[in-house]
């Protein structure tokens, strides 16, 4: 049998790559290390995140995506070209129809560049969809029906916010901020309030082992490594939950006052259903510890994170692959 669709969630921190009937078989991070001499790519994925913060002079350890948008073209379509062959493995008969998930925010110079990078990547026919919608038909919820339901997707760049009806978007919001701005919060604070510098692997690692959305009963508490910014000496501190809780309030806020502003531009039909149903959140950065409460108190609907949170895009591109027809409406461009 050869395999002729793939879905992938086009993530600023992570590519995940769906085949219908095998689920999710790639989930490396969207990382590509290539030679300063003669500008050939030397990792991608995996083996390119080990060697950022790492690389000698002649190594460039970069993200493509920024904000989850293609921010470096080329780069963009080798790494696609890497995960669709890596994906379909061995000699092709077929070109692939590929369907990519983008931003609801996303322009449409950003749609066309995402269309154009898939097609120079290998693909037949690339399609387009919008991040909350994949992201709620990954999470299972009925986008058919005549019935409201919010989704929001935290990713590593963007948190997308949107109310869905009879499979469409009526009111929506993409705000850059996700996984990626928490790490430079974190950074930034543990810098001022410590005097230490870290790089962005380790504040990833203090977010997911001890952050939180609000403040914990019981702190966590977790040994940080990094260079004193006055001795430039390696130093090693203890930080608290507490730490991470306040770096990153500002960004929350960020994340609580575009749910607030979808909330305000949902017809009140529709905010019924919303509060009958709650909010259901996706994505892998809402996996943060109570990050789920701290939407439920900012906005007094209930809120709560869908299982397989990391994967519901990824499912969802594959979900709809399956079932084109139907879902043409949400589809933005096709190529």
């Amino acid at each position: 049998m050869f395999l002729r669709r793939i879905g992938i969630d086009l993530g600023t921190t992570n590519i995940l790559v769906h085949v219908p009937k095998r689920g999710v078989v790639i989930n490396e991070p969207s990382v590509v290390a290539i030679s300063n001499i003669d500008k050939k790519i030397i990792a991608v994925g995996a083996e390119a995140k080990e060697m950022l913060g790492r690389t000698p002079d002649t190594i460039i350890a970069r993200r493509p995506l920024k904000d989850g948008v293609i921010a470096d073209y080329k780069t963009t379509e080798a790494m696609l070209r890497y995960f669709i062959n890596k994906a379909l493995g061995g000699v092709r008969i077929f070109r692939p129809e590929v369907m990519v998930a983008v931003p609801a925010g996303i322009t449409s110079t950003e749609r066309r560049a995402v269309i154009d990078a898939t097609i120079a990547a290998g693909a037949k026919a690339a399609y387009i969809i919008k991040e909350p919608i994949v992201a709620a038909i990954g999470a299972n919820i009925p986008i058919g029906s005549a019935s409201g339901h919010m989704i929001i997707d935290i990713g590593g760049g963007t948190s997308e916010i949107a109310v869905i009806s009879l499979g469409g978007i009526v009111s929506s919001t993409s705000v850059r901020i996700g996984g990626n701005k928490l790490d430079i919060a974190i950074t930034e604070h543990i810098r001022k309030k410590y005097g230490l510098a870290i790089g962005e692997m380790t504040a990833e690692r203090v977010k997911i082992s001890i952050g939180s959305a609000l403040y914990l009963d019981e702190k966590l508490y977790m040994d940080v490594r990094g260079r004193d910014m006055i001795t430039g000496l390696p130093k090693t501190i203890s930080v608290s939950s507490d730490d991470v809780t306040d770096a990153i309030q500002a960004e929350l806020e960020g994340i609580s006052s575009a749910v607030k502003n979808v909330l305000y531009k949902t017809p009140p039909e529709l905010s019924a259903d919303v509060i009958d149903k709650g909010i259901v959140m996706s994505g892998g950065t809402s996996l943060l510890r109570n990050i789920d409460k701290m939407v439920s108190l900012t906005t007094g609907v209930s809120a709560y994170v869908a299982d397989d949170a990391l994967y519901c895009v990824a499912k969802g591109t594959g979900i709809a692959l399956d079932n084109l027809e139907s879902y043409k409406r949400s589809i933005l461009a096709t190529k």
